[in-house]
């Protein structure tokens, strides 16, 4: 029986690199896995350029890819994680970017790997072409995440990893409105089996991926599997009241001690004292509010996006059971 490979490409304004990375993955099942069926699925998320135009023309005369349309933006990882719920194969590469980055001709060895038994192979980054700053900040968030995670999340990994159905499976029952998908990889327990290689510069287009998405996607990734900020503001808030209560001590010993009239007032003290406890107030109430907005979100929410329209699939997709929320179904 003929295994099928799925790949998730998701997507927003590609229209430079839509046709180069279908063709890219056609020419490498075509020389490296003849034996394989390929299902490419495509997740659009509401492109306002020609991506959907150039997809559709694709689709129509390549039965192996398949699209989704989003309705709007959700996201990269939001969208990454629907289509996952859409993939049909035995085994699933998670996510290969379309600006190729990621050297898809790595997904041969992927497989290879996979066939040998290993449920979870994984692209590690172990060299960026990018630029000084952003290639540090990356090696120490993800070194940051490993260490306060709960599970083992291995630094240097992205969504660049290729799945057994199995491992689908279990991270698709998942209901995660804000899905940290590696995370969720990593949760399953299956020891994953690494593969290096060099992360590549854009050769077309410009990345999506702006500041502000790379800060949403980074605290999520603190958020879901690590209770160390929690845990920091707790210390962090003991040690500042044993700190207040020794200056206490100091100062009325001070004031028992010296002559009156040789401790002077301590106006400046006070004023440093209520602006730094007031700013590390605000500090603890804004990642406290991270928490409460994830909750708040994945209650009223849920994991649903909404598509507009499927391409190339058989059938529409069925609709899933959620659990009860409010009395309802």
């Amino acid at each position: 029986m003929t295994k099928r490979i799925s790949i998730i490409s998701p997507c927003y304004n590609e229209e430079l690199n839509v046709r180069q990375c279908q063709a890219a993955i056609v020419e490498l099942f075509k020389k490296e896995l003849p034996g394989y069926e390929r299902e490419h699925i495509f997740a659009d998320n509401a492109s306002t350029d020609r991506t959907v135009e150039i997809l559709r023309e694709i689709a129509a005369t390549d039965p192996g890819v398949k699209v989704i349309v989003n309705a709007r933006n959700v996201g990269p990882l939001r969208s990454t994680f629907n289509a996952l719920n859409a993939a049909t194969g035995d085994a699933i590469l998670v996510m290969m970017a379309v600006d190729m980055q990621d050297p898809p001709e790595l997904i041969a060895t992927f497989v290879r790997h996979w066939e040998e038994g290993h449920m979870v192979v994984q692209g590690v980054r172990v060299d960026r072409d990018e630029g000084a700053v952003m290639h540090a900040v990356r090696r120490l968030y993800y070194r940051m995440v490993r260490a306060f995670a709960d599970i083992d999340i291995p630094a240097d990994v992205g969504e660049f990893q290729l799945i057994d159905r199995r491992v689908l499976d279990a991270i698709t029952n998942i209901d995660d409105y804000n899905p940290y998908i590696r995370g969720l990889i990593a949760s399953t327990g299956f020891a994953p089996y690494p593969v290096h290689y060099k992360w590549r510069a854009r050769a077309r287009g410009f990345s999506k991926n702006r500041l502000f998405t790379l800060i949403d996607i980074g605290l999520n990734g603190l958020l879901s599997f690590t209770r160390a900020p929690i845990r920091l503001l707790s210390v962090f808030g003991l040690a500042i009241a044993v700190l207040s209560i020794l200056y206490a001590i100091v100062n009325l010993i001070w004031v028992l001690v010296l002559p009156a009239g040789s401790v002077a007032p301590g106006i400046s003290t006070m004023i440093v004292a209520i602006f730094f406890f007031a700013g590390i107030q605000l500090l603890f109430l804004g990642i406290l509010g991270e928490y409460i907005l994830s909750i708040h979100h994945q209650v009223r929410f849920g994991g649903r996006v909404v598509e507009r329209e499927r391409i190339n699939f058989d059938e529409p997709p069925e609709p899933k059971s959620k659990r009860s929320r409010s009395g309802q179904r």
